[in-house]
Formats: structure tokens, sequence, C-alpha cells
């Protein structure tokens, strides 16, 4: 790869490019359970799972799906939150060739039904809780059998502690039912001893092994088709990025969800690739992962800026003893300066933030493990990336080091395509080019920054406003926990920005304060013309904050939806 402004600010070990293992994260796991046979692989609330269970688990699951007259190329979706289940599922179906399709447990029928019938899905493995929703859709999508999973299945205590949340009629309904199946059940009584992988042959190599639906907070939600090599070599540029890393020695925090694409590459397949333990973390909070930090050590803490931010708001965090953590991972929106500063403060460990995207399976650049740390950047593309701006008219010409514009990334961590969308496809896939359709710029040393998204920029009397730099200068006052800012309607400016603002718990906080210092730290152009103080923004699964949600509601107030 020809040298790049980035590769200086590696860290020493990183190289530029890399010769890749052919090999997929499905057999990588195998891998893993052979070395590391009795190692942690999924810590759910104390149950441990080694990796030699985790690898007869999911051969046994591979079976019944097998049983079941799935066969390669065949979609199966996954509707799970963070509980064993979901990554011996999702493992199960790359092992016998088939494709994960993985769906949100927290969308309404009519997302799920439109993601199960656009991704043409045979079979569902979804929680006990959201079979009644799933049967009131079958019909509209191809699903033909529904193998339910308790969420208690493998906790480490009895349960019957969980008796009152459980509802005993559905799950007799559920037990009676032909076209439903519990998923122990299924893989108690089947074999689990070693499966053909069709992937095994390397003409497989560039098959699709998974569809991750793009979030829908950009326009109408769309599958997005991973390969093998994606997924393999995505991991694999991860792993480069930390050479001091070694095997079967780290722990992560599961925060992001599996069915995200961060949680997918960054949590699921880096993790079983390395033979690290992933603590499982079905619903993310910060005092969970308080209780997390206190019993287990983790090494490492994955999250979005809302964990991190919760966390150093919350007394209990400035108590701990932080000896076990080398470092912290943040994606899925940018992390404000002052976040950043504080946790290094109070730990004494880095930030590693993340930027990419679902098309990106998802990682694209990275900080530099051990190298410098520039707050407000999101590091630098990792091995074999290529990352240009361009303007955001043509997106032909490339701009000078400095400049914004729209961020466009080739590399073999590029998506395949939109599963039956090649209308779509072809609008963000350009020559070997994605267009990320994000803006940003290079600094001297390669580092990126993520100015805003190219749909998000608000034009206010002619003027460029870019949303994510106003919420970080709110995010910096003290007094203010959460912020997002939008572009709403008006007659004089064209849009006008309003600035929706979470106080800190029992902070006063007026908007003539926030004024004023919006003035001293942003040009009056860009100064909120609009507030609204609330007590929480509306949130993604992953606790992204959702601007789209946000604009929206505001244009339906005002009748310009």
């Amino acid at each position: 790869m020809d040298e790049k402004s980035w590769h200086k600010s590696y860290a020493p070990g990183v190289p530029p490019s890399l010769t890749y293992d052919q090999t997929t994260v499905s057999q990588a796991l195998s891998r893993s359970a052979k070395n590391f046979p009795n190692h942690s692989a999924l810590n759910y609330m104390g149950r441990i799972i080694s990796y030699k269970n985790l690898e007869s688990m999911v051969n046994a699951f591979a079976g019944v799906l097998t049983d079941m007259g799935i066969k390669a190329g065949d979609k199966v979706a996954v509707c799970l939150p963070n509980i064993p289940q979901a990554i011996i599922a999702n493992y199960a179906i790359f092992r016998i060739g088939a494709v994960a399709v993985l769906c949100n447990p927290l969308y309404t029928e009519r997302e799920l039904a439109y993601q199960l019938n656009d991704s043409d899905s045979k079979i569902i493995v979804t929680l006990t809780l959201l079979v009644p929703r799933i049967e009131k859709i079958q019909t509209q999508t191809k699903i033909k059998k529904i193998i339910a999973c308790h969420i208690h299945s493998y906790l480490p205590f009895p349960k019957k502690q969980l008796f009152p949340y459980v509802r005993k009629a559905m799950y007799k309904k559920i037990t009676s039912s032909k076209n439903i199946k519990i998923f122990k059940d299924l893989i108690n009584g089947q074999p689990d001893g070693p499966v053909d992988d069709p992937v095994e042959d390397l003409s497989k190599w560039e098959e699709v092994g998974a569809l991750l639906y793009t979030g829908g907070t950009t326009g109408v939600s769309k599958g997005v088709m991973l390969t093998h090599a994606n997924m393999s070599c995505n991991v694999q540029q991860f792993v480069s990025w930390f050479p001091d890393f070694q095997k079967g020695k780290e722990s992560l925090v599961g925060n992001f969800p599996v069915f995200h694409s961060a949680g997918f590459t960054a949590i699921q397949n880096f993790s079983l690739w390395q033979a690290f333990e992933i603590i499982l973390v079905p619903r993310p909070e910060p005092a969970i992962n308080i209780e997390i930090l206190k019993k287990y050590k983790p090494t490492f803490l994955p999250g979005v800026p809302t964990i991190f931010v919760g966390l150093l708001a919350d007394p209990e965090f400035q108590k701990l003893n932080f000896s076990s953590v080398k470092g912290f991972f943040s994606g899925a929106a940018p992390l404000a300066a002052d976040t950043i500063r504080s946790l290094k403060d109070l730990t004494g460990a880095d930030m590693c933030e993340v930027y990419g995207s679902t098309e990106n399976t998802p990682i694209v650049s990275v900080t530099p493990w051990g190298g410098k740390i520039k707050p407000g950047t999101v590091g630098c593309p990792v091995p074999d990336t290529e990352v240009k701006i361009v303007d955001i008219v043509t997106g032909e010409e490339e701009m000078p080091q400095g400049e914004t514009g729209e961020i466009i990334i080739k590399g073999p961590q590029v998506m395949k395509g939109y599963y039956k969308k090649p209308e779509e496809t072809a609008n963000v896939l350009k020559n070997g080019w994605f267009y990320s359709g994000d803006i940003g710029k290079f600094d001297e040393d390669g580092y990126l920054t993520i100015v805003d998204r190219k749909k998000d920029m608000i034009i206010a009397g002619g003027y460029n406003i870019y949303p994510v730099e106003l919420d970080n200068v709110l995010f910096d006052h003290p007094k203010i926990l959460e912020a997002c800012t939008i572009g709403i309607p008006d007659k004089y400016r064209g849009e006008t920005v309003k600035a929706f603002i979470v106080p800190m718990k029992g902070e006063p906080l007026t908007e003539d304060d926030v004024i004023a210092y919006c003035k001293k730290n942003m040009a009056a152009y860009k100064v909120p013309k609009k507030f609204e103080f609330v007590e929480e923004l509306p949130k993604s699964a992953v606790g992204k904050i959702l601007r789209r949600e946000l604009r929206d509601r505001e244009l339906e107030k005002t009748g310009n939806k």
C-alpha cells in the first residue's frame, strides 16, 4: 500500500498493510477452542461458558439448523439481546454457510416485519417474550419456524428467582406448538461434534455471511451484505492495531449489542478470534457497568458516549479501583473532549475512539493504541484502508489536508452491497469506493475528524453549520449532561438551530445561561435560536442519540413533515 499521511502516526509494530489469514470467524472460534479450551469465552452474569463448551454448543446448534432444512445461503434471523444464545446462533449459522440476519429486539412489529420479509429469513431465533410479537407478523414473512430463547437459560442462579417475570402460560403455549421450539432443548438433544463448514472452500470466502440492517435513522432500513472476507479481514485489521495484546489474556465488557455492527465485530468477532472473555451485558447502563468493574475486573470497557457520560456523573464510579482497566473503546457517536480528559484523569487509561459504519463491517479508523491522543478526532485509518476527503457536490475532487468534504473509503472491510437494492448500492459504491455521507477532514498527522453527517448539516442564512460541532460545545458545559442540536425551518434564514438539553441532575440551568455560554464559545451564526430542556434524549439500542427522531418530532409539531 502507498505511504499515507497517517502511517507515520501508527503505534510501533502496526504495519500499513497485512497478509490476511483466510480463516473465517467461525473457524477462528474452533482455533480458540483448541488452544484455550478451558478459558472463559462468555461470562453471563457470573455463568462462565468456556471456549470448549461454546464450540460444542455452536456445533450442536449448527446440527439443529441443518436438521431443520437450512442450507448454505439460507437466511436465519437472530433477534436477541446480548445473551449466550445470540453468539451461539450467529456462529452456528456461519458454520453451515447460511446467512445470519441480525435484528434489533427493540424494534416494533412493523420494523421487524419489514426486515424479516426483506431478508427472506426462513427461521427466527428470538426471546420467548418476543414470540407473540413474531407470531402476529409471521404471515407477512417467510418465517416457518420460531426458536425461542429463555433469557434465564444460562444464568448461574435458579430460574425460580425470575418467576415474577416469567409468563408460565406463554411458555406452556410455546412448548405445545409444532412451529415453536425451545433453543436449549434443541441443542441438549443434538450431537456436538465437528460439522462440515462449506466456507472452508475458499471459493466461498466472498460469499455473504451476515446481513446487518442499517438502523433506519438515515432513511429506509437496508440490509448490508457482509462477506466472510469482510468479517475476517476487519477483525484482523483491528487485531493488528493492538500488537501488545496476547491471545487469551483480555476481557471486554459487552456493552455494544451483538446485533449492532460495533458489537458484532469489536465485541463478538474480535474477542472470539483472540480467545478473549466477553462479559455479556443484555442492557447496558452505567450502574451495571459499575457492578461489572467491581466483580470481574475487565481489562477493556467499550461503550457509546452516553455510557461514559453517565459513569462519570455517578459518584460510585469515581470511587472504583481502575488498576485492571487498560483502556476504553468508544464508537457510534462522537465523544466530547471533556469526557476523554475526565476519564483519563480519573483512571489513567486511554480512550480509543473508533469510526466506521455498518457498510464497513464497521471499523475504518481508530485512535492509535499507545499513540498520540487527539480529542475530537477518531484516530487514523486501520491497515489497508484508503480514505479520501472529496468535495460534497461532485464527490470527485480530493480536498486539501485540513479542508472538509465527504469521507470515502476503500478496503477489504467494505460491504458487498445492500441486499436486493442495486440502485441504493450504486449510489454509495463507486469504483470500489464507499461514499459514507459523513463530512470530515484530515490533520497533518493523518488523524481524521468527523465534522457531521452530510444529511444533518444545517444551512442557515448561507452558512454551513455542523450539529456535532455544536453538540460538543454544549457537552463541555459543566451543567449539561447531554445535548443534541438540529436544524428547523426558518422563514428568514431557511433553517435555524434548535438545541435539546438534558441538564445535570440538581443543577439549575436557564436558557439565558446557555445562550451566554454559546456566545463565548461559537460564532454568532452558530448559536442556537431555540432551546428545549428535556429529561432524556431518544437513543438507539446502542445508546446513540437519535438526531433524526428529534428532527422528525419537531417537523411534526410545526406541520412541515
